[in-house]
């Protein structure tokens, strides 16, 4: 098979599960990253060996009949921040691999939603591309259990093996998959969290807040203390009786604050400033 790949860094796996089993590389389609929590350098260099052309800019209907012409039988999704095409006009297969065990948590990034949710089993989903994002027929799912302290780099970890092992599978039984696809029933979409939903809330209880500062990692929730907001990456926090009204600033040793919340406290060890002279606007 000679396929077109969307992909950044952190799906890379899936063009080399394909590549490894024997299909032929056309085309690599990117797009433009933070250089922070998504890069694309590692596909950009490893498309070069392949002397397969890049393409950062949005796919046309003009890049789907190019595709068609130069002969590539299927279009490769397995990240991509645009919604693609109506490819069946010029190439015979279109497949994403999504993070998600579809039909449930339909959406642009699903795996934070699914810490919140406490989700005890999550997957990656092989499906065909469709008119409507993640609705098309699922070929195959690689289903993995999630954890009671699940983190947002814990689940990113598992969902890229998960892909690489759904690739290898996908890539060895391509037509049979393809034929036996089944529709998806019911589910749900996910949209992206709002603000609101990023934002700490420390009227809830210790185990809640810290699920969600977990969910987030490495990308951050937000807090407001004394008036100030703040980005947070890391957490601590423990129930304790207290007569403290929740949400107050409690303790503060250099840059950990403690804030009270109504069971037990939160000690923010990891943030940043969103505001100029955030520590000594919050307090001491």
């Amino acid at each position: 098979m000679r396929f077109a790949i969307t992909c950044i860094d952190r799906s890379l796996n899936v063009l080399e599960a394909f590549v490894q089993a024997g299909w032929t590389p056309v085309k690599v389609f990117t797009v433009p990253v933070d250089g922070h929590f998504n890069h694309n350098t590692n596909v950009v260099a490893r498309a070069n060996a392949l002397n397969v052309p890049v393409q950062l800019s949005r796919m046309q209907e003009s890049d789907l009949q190019h595709l068609g012409e130069i002969g590539c039988d299927i279009l490769i999704v397995a990240s991509y921040d645009w919604k693609i095409g109506d490819w069946s006009r010029y190439i015979p297969y279109a497949i994403n691999f999504h993070p998600s065990l579809l039909p449930k948590g339909r959406g642009p990034y699903p795996a934070i939603q699914a810490i919140l949710n406490e989700e005890k089993i999550w997957a990656v989903t092989c499906h065909k591309v469709s008119p409507k994002f993640d609705e098309g027929d699922i070929l195959a799912q690689d289903i993995f259990p999630l954890c009671e302290d699940e983190s947002h780099e814990s689940i990113c970890l598992k969902i890229e093996m998960a892909s690489q092992r759904l690739a290898t599978h996908v890539a060895a039984h391509f037509l049979n998959l393809w034929n036996a696809a089944r529709p998806q029933l019911g589910g749900s979409y996910w949209p992206r969290l709002t603000e609101e939903q990023r934002t700490i809330d420390f009227a809830r209880p210790v185990a809640a807040i810290l699920r969600l500062v977990r969910a987030y990692g490495l990308y951050e929730c937000k807090a407001k203390i004394n008036g100030t907001s703040v980005f947070v990456r890391r957490a601590v926090g423990w129930t304790e009786t207290h007569a403290y009204a929740p949400g107050s600033l409690v303790h503060v040793q250099h840059r950990r604050l403690v804030i009270a919340v109504p069971d037990g406290f939160i000690g923010l060890v990891e943030w940043s400033s969103i505001e100029a002279n955030a520590l000594s606007n919050i307090g001491r």
